[in-house]
């Protein structure tokens, strides 16, 4: 017959396998390469919660501990749940869908700090006038950087809050222009290069939010001339005076063409083509790609049926011929730059978010990474017998996946961060040379430096998703980071913008301006 002794023991068996299959689930999820790491983070939520369960349940019903006891601690969970919420709140996710929290009493953008004096503006002062640069290819060329920062580290020129957003900066002059979320109202607001002073600022009674996409406008002001042309998170097409901010003209793009509003927001940059201001909308039944004229905002040309997806579209020239590049949701495709027509596309497997730009490559070929487990693949373009463009698979791996960031091609070797660890690839057969420093889901630009003549010469500058830019050697050979510093101080997404030596950086909570050492 048990005994009153027997009969009180704690069972803690139960809460020892708990533990132990809870270990084992970590090693395993962990340790096998899964398709992308936002499978594992949320493995990792999951088996966590169901951990917890499995505990609360052992302690109040399995446990056998002392009512008394078991009722305090569950009273203590109860506690710590409130006051955790109570505390905290989640201003955000990671790349890797990991809930960022804060303080509930924390403001939701930094504070406003100041850096040293504004210096003079110097020779190598360049315009960075639209998305990922003056050719739209993440490449910088004429400036020699500092190898070196441990003597010289960049100078902080202003540093400030900022209205919520994905948008980055273009830069003409001095003058600064990115689109934020300022509450109900959508803007786009233009800075002082050397100062941080507001000049002007358009607003748009708008608003987008979404969990976890976040708030605010994702697309990047292009400046031609004395024009600005911006597109809205929801698809509000303006062009704006570039010296005072006014509206010129405006198009509403989803009701247009009559699309849908993408999922994350819509997010590519207008492209600005001789007398067309060119935009993915996304539109059914020939509406996908569409051009406006610059001057008046009247529709000129459309093309293509593909639901938008978050790339940007870029000009470039394969086979002899000229073509606008545009990832789709569900494909790529390149368009006739007079009249829209589709001149090929190829499948891209649906259900992933297409953000990253496909990269022309000499000898007629394009290069294009998704993230989500897809990974990247390289086309051949060439004409067939009926004298049509078609895209033929050469390769494809899984060894860089590109979630929302873009990728640099040097001399034959792709760099770009593979689900936030950077990675070389060779493109002559897909093969990984390399694969080092986990930057998180940030931004890369490529410094093409003047007279560069030898491997390694070349460097490349990497917004990390922690706020942290560093430099990094172009090389195939081997991962060398040169120098780091803390440019921001959250999730930074935003792609940066180098000006000359002047390096801006944004996320949704504040902007900065930071004079690189030059040679």
């Amino acid at each position: 017959m048990p005994t009153l002794h027997s009969k009180s023991r704690v069972r803690w068996l139960p809460a020892a396998i708990i533990l132990a299959l809870t270990v084992l689930a970590f090693i395993v999820i962990w340790s096998l390469e899964a398709a992308h790491r936002q499978s594992q983070v949320l493995y990792t939520v999951l088996v966590l919660m169901l951990s917890f369960l499995l505990m609360l349940l052992w302690l109040l019903f399995f446990s056998r501990l002392r009512w008394k006891v078991r009722l305090l601690a569950f009273g203590a969970i109860v506690l710590t749940l409130f006051l955790s919420f109570t505390l905290f709140r989640i201003k955000g996710f990671s790349g890797d869908l990991v809930p960022l929290l804060e303080w509930r009493w924390s403001e939701k953008a930094a504070e406003s700090l100041v850096g040293s004096s504004p210096t003079t503006p110097g020779a190598f002062s360049k315009d960075y006038p639209q998305f990922l640069g003056p050719h739209r290819n993440g490449t910088v060329r004429g400036i020699k950087l500092a190898r070196d920062w441990s003597e010289r580290p960049p100078q902080l020129l202003w540093r400030q809050p900022i209205g919520a957003g994905w948008s980055a900066f273009a830069v003409v002059g001095s003058s600064v222009i990115t689109q934020e979320q300022r509450g109900e109202y959508e803007m786009v607001v233009c800075y002082d290069l050397h100062s941080g002073q507001e000049r002007w600022r358009h607003s748009d009674h708008d608003r987008y939010e979404a969990t976890p996409a976040g708030v605010g406008p994702r697309a990047t002001p292009t400046i031609v001339g004395d024009r600005v042309y911006t597109l809205g998170a929801t698809g509000i097409l303006n062009c704006l005076d570039l010296g005072t901010g006014e509206r010129i003209w405006s198009e509403d793009i989803l009701y247009d063409n009559n699309a849908k509003l993408a999922s994350w927001g819509m997010s590519g940059s207008p492209l600005v083509l001789d007398d067309l201001v060119i935009v993915s909308a996304g539109g059914p039944e020939g509406k996908s790609l569409v051009a406006y004229h610059k001057d008046t905002g009247a529709r000129v040309w459309s093309g293509g049926s593909s639901p938008a997806g978050y790339s940007s579209p870029l000009l470039t020239t394969l086979v002899g011929v000229s073509q606008i590049l545009i990832f789709n949701y569900g494909s790529v495709a390149a368009h006739d730059p007079s009249g829209g027509n589709l001149l090929w596309e190829h499948p891209w497997p649906s259900g992933t978010e297409c953000v990253s730009q496909p990269v022309p490559l000499p000898n007629d070929r394009v290069f294009v990474s998704s993230a989500y487990g897809i990974g990247c693949k390289l086309f051949q373009i060439a004409r067939d017998e009926d004298d049509q463009l078609n895209a033929t698979l050469v390769w494809e791996t899984p060894r860089l996946k590109a979630k929302f960031t873009n990728v640099i091609h040097r001399d034959g070797y792709i760099y770009g961060l593979d689900d936030g660890v950077l990675v070389c690839l060779d493109l002559a057969d897909g093969q990984r040379r390399w694969k080092r420093g986990r930057y998180g889901h940030g931004q890369v630009i490529l410094v093409d430096e003047p007279d560069a003549g030898k491997r390694g010469s070349d460097l490349l500058l990497v917004s990390a998703e922690s706020g942290d830019v560093l430099l990094v050697e172009v090389n195939p050979d081997e991962s060398k980071e040169l120098a780091r510093f803390p440019a921001l101080a959250s999730k930074t997404w935003n792609n940066p913008a180098l000006a000359g030596q002047y390096l801006l950086v944004r996320n949704d909570r504040e902007a900065a301006c930071y004079e690189l050492p030059i040679e």
